[in-house]
């Protein structure tokens, strides 16, 4: 199997030059290394210029409303643990209206994967501030300047309970992928937040931007198995003015699954269970939803 067999066929609906083309590429080359079958694979995502990923990847996919691309892949999880399952989203979508979601997401230690394409901008509606753009950055609904702390996703992650935290930078594809095979490999809630520049309406933190500031945590003796370790490491940018920012798995544990504490999943997978429900009114239901 190859990286085009990955590859739904669409032509992504982004502007030349984004940091998302890099993330599906990446995507798809960690799917390639890893075999994942494409039937056993599931691709869920909010709304927003990230989250058209799923139309983009040939897998089974569900495109959701904004901030809820997190509920659609528990529930998938729930329905059938065999299923490899990622979460799309932007910074945006992610960290401001799926804020909730993604805080008790962590601390379920679902066995998910989230990528998070955080361009520290609203792209999608053209240049709103998000939950991550950089305090005094002037944007379009910030034209004094954001007068807010710029949120920490992974910090967040942290103390609520993810059990793998990573960041990377959509301008290093072969660094990116390994973070995402890693993540798929664990086995837990998996975020990755991935810097990914957008050329269209973030003209502050540009690719080259990045390239002058981020650094492998995998050149240093850095160690991602201690949580107050890491925890210093993630305010590490903010600390330094945002001069040196570090990228790669911030930090890892084995923790007890969610969807294997649940005792109606001790027989079997909700999807493998009879239907206690007449065919005709399975069938109305589906209508319903069309």
């Amino acid at each position: 199997m190859t990286v085009i067999m990955y590859d739904s066929g669409r032509r992504p609906q982004w502007c030349p030059g984004c940091g998302n083309f890099g993330i599906l590429q990446a995507v798809k080359m960690a799917m390639d290394n890893l075999k994942l079958d494409r039937a056993n694979t599931v691709v869920t995502s909010g709304i927003g210029c990230s989250s058209k990923i799923p139309h983009y990847i040939s897998t089974y996919g569900y495109e959701g409303i904004h901030g809820r691309g997190l509920p659609l892949a528990s529930a998938v999880k729930l329905s059938n643990r065999r299923l490899n399952v990622f979460a799309m989203g932007g910074d945006g979508d992610g960290y401001g209206e799926g804020v909730q979601h993604f805080t008790h997401a962590c601390r379920r230690n679902y066995n998910i994967t989230y990528i998070v394409h955080n361009n520290e901008i609203y792209g999608l509606t053209t240049g709103q501030a998000s939950p991550t753009t950089l305090q005094g950055t002037k944007t379009k609904s910030t034209p004094f300047g954001v007068l807010e702390t710029s949120y920490n996703p992974l910090a967040n992650a942290l103390i609520n309970g993810a059990t793998y935290i990573a960041r990377g930078f959509a301008g290093d594809l072969p660094h990116l992928t390994k973070l995402i095979e890693g993540a798929v490999h664990h086995k837990g809630f998996a975020l990755i937040d991935v810097f990914q520049p957008c050329v269209s309406f973030n003209k502050v933190n540009t690719y080259q931007w990045f390239r002058e500031r981020v650094y492998k945590l995998e050149d240093t003796d850095y160690k991602p198995n201690d949580k107050d370790k890491a925890l210093d490491k993630m305010y590490e940018d903010s600390k330094t003015d945002y001069k040196k920012i570090p990228i790669g798995l911030l930090y890892n544990e084995d923790k007890p699954l969610y969807e294997d504490e649940l005792p109606q999943l001790d027989d079997g997978e909700l999807v493998d269970k009879p239907l206690k429900i007449k065919k005709e009114k399975m069938m109305e239901l589906i209508r319903e939803f069309r």
